[in-house]
């Protein structure tokens, strides 16, 4: 009785490690897509437009707009989101908010989910450049959101 009790203990608390957040690094590509969630919570539509269009999170709206909705500065240096739901799935969305760079070689789009692999010029001039210690631009929950708004997006 004991061994069982123990066992099943040793694989509920294997199975609540694994339901946790995923971490930058660990992060599993499928070609560009991003298949499993990096929370493994659903992300919440109306969070993920705050995301969009907050200057301080991602700053989506800097370079992309969305016409349905009459948001105050949209950009247009990158492609309109309207229809995007249309184009691309949600593992798709994921690993393009993860790592652009893996859907869009050259994009100036941030990798929002990113936290090694920078090259660091200024350490060569200024000696001033970041360390590699800081985190990502976006949490695993604010990708997930951004995926969920995203994903209501449909021509």
């Amino acid at each position: 009785m004991r061994f069982t009790t123990l066992t099943l203990a040793a694989a509920l608390t294997a199975g609540t490690a694994m339901a946790g957040e995923v971490a930058p690094k660990d992060v599993m590509f499928n070609g560009s897509a991003v298949e499993a969630s990096l929370t493994g919570v659903a992300g919440d539509a109306k969070a993920g437009e705050g995301v969009y269009s907050s200057k301080k999170k991602g700053n989506c709206i800097a370079c992309h707009l969305i016409s349905s909705v009459d948001y105050p500065f949209a950009g247009n240096v990158g492609p309109a989101l309207d229809g995007v739901a249309d184009r691309w799935n949600e593992a798709e969305l994921r690993g393009i908010l993860v790592n652009s760079k893996m859907t869009f070689e050259g994009t100036v789009m941030p990798a929002y989910y990113k936290v090694d692999g920078f090259i660091r010029p200024g350490n060569r001039y200024t000696g001033k450049a970041a360390d590699d210690s800081f985190g990502p631009l976006l949490e695993a929950q604010q990708i997930e959101d951004l995926v969920a708004f995203l994903s209501t997006l449909k021509e």
